[in-house]
């Protein structure tokens, strides 16, 4: 179990995504890591000239369905969330289907995710990710999203 402290990834620029409209669907179980995640995200959005706007879900679980009901109305989505493995198995199955629900809806309707759903064993290691200081996970997410909407833009104009 390592408690390393994460550092951030450094991240090329991403051309081609201005005015494009990113939702954030955060998972707020663990507010101090949202609040983490979130900075992270706007950020980085923000600094690529896109605009996003942001919901609230009751946990990681309920966040591709939150993402399938959007799917019509935004370029991209940010998915962001923390899950810390308890005494029982429901970490693995929040985690599990979270992200296959998650990876199906990126495949099957060729939506731009960013994924940000941080699952660790410990409060510790979810800050060392989380925090913008340290892994910064949600600028990372943001930074994938928004990867993939130039992409999406870039094969829809050819």
């Amino acid at each position: 179990m390592s408690t390393r402290t994460e550092t951030p990834t450094a991240r090329p620029a991403v051309a081609g995504v201005k005015g494009a409209r990113i939702l954030i669907v955060e998972s707020r179980y663990y507010a101090e890591i949202a609040d983490a995640l979130i900075e992270g995200a706007e950020r980085e959005i923000g600094k690529s000239g896109a605009v996003s706007e942001r919901i609230v879900v009751p946990g990681a679980f309920e966040i591709p369905g939150a993402i399938a009901l959007a799917a019509d109305h935004y370029d991209g989505f940010v998915a962001l969330g923390c899950v810390i493995r308890g005494e029982t198995t429901h970490y693995d199955y929040v985690c599990g289907e979270s992200a296959r629900g998650l990876m199906d809806l990126s495949v099957r309707e060729r939506l731009s995710i960013g994924y940000g759903i941080v699952t660790v064993d410990t409060m510790e290691q979810a800050k060392a990710r989380a925090f913008t200081n340290r892994g910064d996970k949600g600028g990372d997410a943001a930074h994938a999203c928004l990867a993939m909407v130039a992409l999406s833009r870039r094969w829809r104009n050819a």
